[in-house]
């Protein structure tokens, strides 16, 4: 006999449909990944809500159906589970597994894609239950990188990422991969006493692991080179401000139009994976340098984070960074705590100066943009379409490179001339130095790092701001 409570219970247990969860969108079908061949095409959608409210849990579904359908996927439904933590051997449960199962044979499914990063042996034991290819959020992410990698360095940085996700999940079928036979016979044991050796698992592991060091040792190499290109920017006297931000927020469509370049904009998640650089001019005439960057998501896989960290640091070298926020999204303070959350694991990125973008603010509701604005003081909402904010936005950022750099008149004593060449190398001169008796006169710009030094020898007394 079942009690109220019981009932209850059960409703509470129970897979949940969650509707509307495919737009409809026409993506290219058929995505090759090189740590496995997969082609995702009619997929259910499987997540559990251990804590949170339904709404959070429908939302994160939602988002991966986005997901799937950047990686060419037709989603055909979506559910979600109440219970207090996954199951450890099968996530969902035994008896919502076999449910699970039986809706996937009704809807013809080839692959259910889970919103968590499964574990090995949950992965399989749920794969043998419903018959068809699993997936899991961080293989699904892996292969959308994989697809829209484009230099030589986002290329190893996600296959790097792939291979450490594979490692763990490699799966061995018995003796009959060996390659070998075992050290025993070496050691004249004799016949019988042959070991199974290394098999097939353990030479892809050993492979693997060489390929995973020559992948870092080529990404280190490669960071020569993006250095040298922040340092040419710093010698040069030129701010940098960097574009962050959750995926499709509009960012490229934001570096463009402030820089009226004609960046790769598409309606899809990360579709901007490789550093793109363009120099822009505030309104008072000064130059700088606007970098869009890669998109964050809820629960970005730690694999690709430790990957693309020499990517992330493009944002730890920035003066001012442009924290864009879709205004029309259902949750954007959700999406704005996922970015910081991220950024802050990158050392340097605490000293920039941050403005929070409002974008799409020609298809947001007015109310949710008052909300906004109020939340996050100092936000200025835009729309790349109609132009809105965009003036406002300008002018914020010419104010913040003003406050950046330090004006300095001084005379520089020629036994402290090493001085003059620290301000040709890190400063802006503004007037064609001059010489006198007393030493070097100059008329430039300088950050504080150097004010400071100068302050120290004596030489700079009083400062004030470009």
């Amino acid at each position: 006999m079942w009690s109220g409570d019981d009932l209850r219970r059960e409703e509470r247990s129970s897979l949940r449909r969650v509707a509307a969860l495919d737009k409809g969108a026409e993506r290219e079908e058929g995505v090759d990944v090189e740590y496995r061949q997969l082609r995702l095409e009619r997929v259910v959608l499987v997540g559990l809500q251990t804590e949170g409210s339904a709404q959070e849990a429908e939302e994160s579904l939602r988002e991966l159906a986005d997901l799937a359908q950047t990686a060419g996927a037709q989603v055909l439904d979506g559910l979600i589970q109440r219970r207090s933590m996954p199951d450890p051997a099968t996530y969902l449960g035994s008896g919502k597994a076999k449910e699970l199962a039986e809706l996937v044979a009704s809807v013809q499914a080839d692959t259910v894609i889970v919103d968590c990063e499964l574990a090995p042996s949950q992965r399989r034991a749920l794969e043998d239950i419903v018959g068809v290819k699993l997936i899991d959020r961080t293989a699904l992410i892996l292969d959308i990188f994989a697809h829209h990698a484009r230099s030589r360095e986002g290329k190893a940085q996600v296959e790097l990422a792939q291979l450490e996700y594979l490692l763990p999940r490699l799966r061995g079928w018995g003796e009959s991969m060996s390659r070998q036979a075992g050290g025993r016979v070496a050691a004249g044991a004799g016949i019988g006493s042959r070991g199974p050796g290394e098999t097939k698992i353990e030479l892809d592991r050993r492979r693997i692991r060489t390929r995973m060091a020559k992948l870092r040792k080529d990404i280190q190499r490669m960071k020569p080179a993006r250095e040298a290109q922040r340092s040419s920017r710093r010698r040069n006297a030129t701010p940098a401000v960097v574009i962050v931000g959750y995926t499709n927020a509009g960012k490229s469509s934001l570096l463009n139009t402030l820089t009226h370049s004609d960046v790769l904009v598409e309606n899809a998640l990360f579709a901007t994976l490789d550093p793109t650089v363009r120099r822009a001019v505030t309104p008072s005439g000064r130059s700088y340098t606007l970098t869009d960057t890669v998109g964050f998501v809820r629960n970005l896989p730690t694999q690709l984070v430790e990957a693309f960290r020499s990517t992330l640091e493009e944002a730890a070298g920035a003066d001012v960074l442009l924290h864009v926020v879709d205004a029309s999204h259902s949750d954007p303070v959700g999406q704005v705590r996922a970015v910081r959350e991220v950024l802050a694991e990158i050392e340097g990125v605490d000293d920039a100066r941050e403005i929070i973008v409002l974008s799409k603010a020609d298809i947001a509701d007015p109310v949710d943009i008052a909300a906004l604005r109020s939340r996050f003081e100092g936000s200025i909402a835009v729309s790349v379409v109609t132009g809105e904010g965009i003036d406002e936005l300008c002018a914020a950022i010419d104010e913040a490179i003003d406050t950046l750099r330090i004006e300095v008149a001084l005379t520089i004593p020629y036994s402290q001339g090493s001085f003059v060449a620290r301000i040709h190398e890190e400063g802006e001169l503004l007037e064609a130095e001059s010489y006198s008796e007393e030493g070097t006169f100059i008329h430039a710009r300088i950050d504080e790092a150097l004010a400071g030094a100068l302050r120290e020898a004596g030489l700079l007394k009083e400062t004030s701001h470009a």
